[in-house]
């Protein structure tokens, strides 16, 4: 009762200062009126890591006398397709530990050899082939997790994990260190070891005991496993469901080298459109630091992303910006501290990707360099972390982008079991003095309390935040608030959120659709779980979504009400139908279809329009699969037909290509215009072992008139030490197939440890 005192009480102050805020937001929090009853927490499993002075041989052979002293953590239950019976086929996991080393041993079992590996690439996802990931919280907070995992040909994959594991979102693959691993397989299980330095962990100092949980796919007996038992109503990387490794003495200080990544980039490009031809050659690196055993300081200078593999792109028929992933190494490690606040979809006052990127005097996107990065980040102790990001951009007086420094400053403290309190500050400011620049863009400022609820069991979770800009000549109306309940048992799930965004509220770090809206999102899902048949689980949901104008006297300006059944099978496939009711007020002209100088649908009308949407994925652990997604029905004042496919071939485990095929009918009454807009993008993926890879991607847009070729040759001739080789072409495709923008370049980064 304590703790929903504390809840409340941070809500009611923070949304104090806004009436008609909590007005309409009181009703969410009705489910933290009652007592929040936890269940009982299940006695957890330990594993107990043997301290050594010999050496260990990494060869997956485990004859060293001392890994036959050590008892294995195993008896994993399955997760899929049940979660009440024992695994089919187990896992045993040992663990010894030295002064600068953690090793682990594993045996993980099968009914045969015939593995499925798609491909020899690191960082593989886990769905759909056979591997084995151990996850630790080394802080033991239940928030934040390292994760090691590889399959029976060796191929290795690291990520950070943060959030509690509450959303996919919270895994950042693009986190990289150096570690050994090694595996053999045999005709009914196969062998792993590993490796991993202790350096490559955060943690504290004379700490005797990590979090820890393990799970394993098995494509031959279908099925997913995970060391704890863990209700299949969570997702299976859950950090709230975790044993303990017991250290046989505490771990004393790591001695963290200093990485130095330097690289040399040469480029050579022309555009077509301006007839002008380019080359350059681009030095620059990052340092990395480990301060104490548990903070990181990472500096870079001059930096390049030009190896990075393009964006996917997307067709937009909305009147919004669509964000896209950060994939830049940089901005990855302890991400969550910067970039988790807010609303995600509509009010995350931080968003990475603003970082390097300028628009032009037409308005396009362009790369902005960046000049110099410094970024501190992870645990001051086990209940405290804090975040400092700061990056300096370059001018570009041509395109009149003025040089910005960019800072983030955020604490986050634990509260309770594994919730959190947060505050962050954001800062981007022009620093010169440009005639360009006007006066309300010389600087922008946020500053914002976020407090994240996650109960001891998962059942509850949920964000309550409360954001005020600052910016030149602008007084009032900018505050951001919002609040999301959510409530997880095994038959139900149930959400309710709000979400304020005031006409004056403003972050250019950030990414905020719209503002001067309040939106309700509810979600009530009923879950039935078959007991036999080919079924594994059926759900029902209803989900309606409805905005409204608050400085239009709180007019309704869109609702979508979304009526959904999906069903589950054992053998991995999925089937959804779902129905969408849609109300859209236009207070702007607008085309859906962006066609050249088309006639919009005009300005303050009111559209009603339902449509319907099946989709159908089909069984990964096959060589082919797929998943269709065809939609029907009214869109504005008009009708549309979609089709989204993706089609995946597996030659494994050298060769993989899929393409991914997006079609949309427009039909709108006369005046205005129809559209068949194409998206078409084949991907080929070949892993001629596994440090020498070679990806294509191409790409057709209708929509942006645009046909893209990115090919990238990647040879990893030392561990985290790679030579890139990336050429990309662009052509328009509207009238005339011609060339775009052409460029080659050749990469080379080395990971140095002193």
């Amino acid at each position: 009762m304590q703790k929903l005192k504390v809840i409340l009480f941070i809500l009611l102050f923070l949304l104090s200062s806004n009436h008609f805020i909590l007005k309409n937001l009181l009703l969410l929090f009705y489910l933290l009126s009652v007592s929040i009853c936890f269940s009982q927490k299940a006695k957890n499993k330990t594993v107990h890591v043997k301290y050594i002075s010999e050496p260990i041989i990494v060869d997956a052979v485990l004859n060293e006398p001392v890994w036959s002293q050590v008892k294995a953590a195993t008896n994993f239950w399955q997760y899929f397709p049940t979660d009440s019976l024992q695994a089919k086929q187990q896992a045993e996991i040992k663990m010894l530990f030295d002064d600068t080393n953690l090793y682990i041993g594993i045996k993980v079992n099968a009914s045969s050899n015939q593995f499925v590996i798609p491909s020899l690439r690191r960082d593989f996802r886990a769905g759909g082939n056979d591997n084995i990931t151990l996850m630790f919280d080394t802080f033991n907070d239940g928030t934040n997790a390292f994760l090691f995992g590889t399959n029976p040909e060796g191929v290795k994959r690291e990520m950070l994990l943060s959030g509690g594991g509450n959303e996919i979102r919270g895994f950042n693959m693009a986190w990289d260190t150096k570690w050994r691993s090694e595996t053999k397989k045999h005709d009914n299980h196969y062998i792993i070891e590993w490796i991993i330095p202790l350096s490559a962990f955060k943690y504290r100092e004379g700490e005797t005991k990590w979090r820890f949980n393990s799970y394993h796919f098995d494509t031959q007996d279908n099925e997913m496993n995970t060391w704890i038992n863990i209700p299949q109503n969570q997702f299976i990387f859950n950090l709230a469901f975790m044993g303990d490794m017991i250290f046989e003495k505490p771990l004393g200080k790591s001695k963290s080298p200093i990485s130095i990544i330097p690289f040399v980039n040469t480029l050579v490009s022309k555009d077509y459109e301006t007839d002008e031809s380019g080359s350059d050659i681009k030095i620059g690196g990052d340092v990395k630091f480990t301060i104490g055993n548990s903070m990181s300081l990472d500096l870079t200078f001059n930096p390049d992303f030009s190896q990075i593999e393009v964006d996917q792109q997307v067709t937009n028929l909305t009147r919004f910006e669509i964000s896209l992933p950060e994939r830049r190494q940089f901005f990855i490690e302890n991400s969550d501290l910067f970039g988790d606040f807010g609303n995600s979809r509509d009010a995350n006052p931080f968003f990475s990707r603003r970082i390097g990127i300028g628009s032009d005097l037409d308005g396009n996107s362009i790369e902005n360099d960046i000049i110099a990065g410094v970024r501190l980040s992870g645990k001051v102790n086990n209940n405290l972390r804090l975040g400092i990001l700061n990056m300096q951009t370059a001018e570009d007086i041509v395109n009149e982008i003025p040089t910005t420094n960019n800072s983030v400053l955020t604490v986050q403290q634990k509260i309770f079991s594994r919730s959190s309190l947060s505050v962050m500050f954001i800062n981007k400011q022009a620093t010169k003095d440009y005639d360009f620049v006007a006066n309300e863009d010389k600087y922008n400022r946020v500053l914002g309390i976020d407090y994240k609820l996650a109960s001891e069991d998962n059942t509850w979770v949920g964000k309550y935040f409360f954001h005020k800009s600052f910016s030149p000549n602008v007084n009032g109306k900018d505050i951001s608030a919002g609040a999301s309940t959510n409530y997880s048992s095994r038959n139900w799930n149930i959400r309710l959120s709000g979400t304020f965004v005031g006409d004056n509220f403003r972050s250019d770090l950030g990414f905020i659709r719209r503002t001067d809206i309040f939106k309700s999102f509810t979600q009530v899902e009923r879950v039935f779980w078959a007991k036999q048949g080919k079924i594994q689980k059926l759900s029902i949901s209803v989900t309606p979504i409805i905005l409204w104008r608050p400085e239009l006297n709180f007019e309704n300006s869109d609702y979508t009400f979304i009526t959904s059944w999906q069903a589950e099978f054992k053998n991995t496939s999925r089937l959804e139908f779902e129905m969408f009711n849609r109300f859209t007020h236009l207070y702007d002209e607008f085309d859906p279809t962006g066609t050249d100088d088309a006639i919009p649908l005009p300005a303050d009308q009111d559209y009603y329009y339902t449509s319907f949407e099946a989709s159908y994925n089909s069984d990964k652990r096959k060589r082919f699969s797929y998943s269709l997604m065809p939609s029907i029905g009214k869109f504005y004042n008009g009708k549309k037909y979609s089709m989204r496919a993706q089609l995946n071939l597996r030659l494994q485990p050298y060769f993989t290509t899929s393409i991914q095929i997006n079609y949309d009918k427009i039909n709108l009454p006369d005046l205005y215009p129809d559209a068949e807009i194409w998206l078409i993008g084949p991907r080929v993926d070949v892993t001629f072992n596994k440090k020498l890879f070679w990806a294509t991607f191409i790409q057709y847009s209708s929509q942006r008139d645009n046909f893209s070729i990115n090919t990238r040759l990647q040879w990893r001739f030392a561990p985290l030490s790679d030579l890139f080789v990336v050429y990309n072409d662009n052509y328009f495709t509207d009238n005339v197939f011609a060339p775009r923008v052409r460029s080659f370049n050749v990469k080379l980064t080395y990971w140095l440890n002193i």
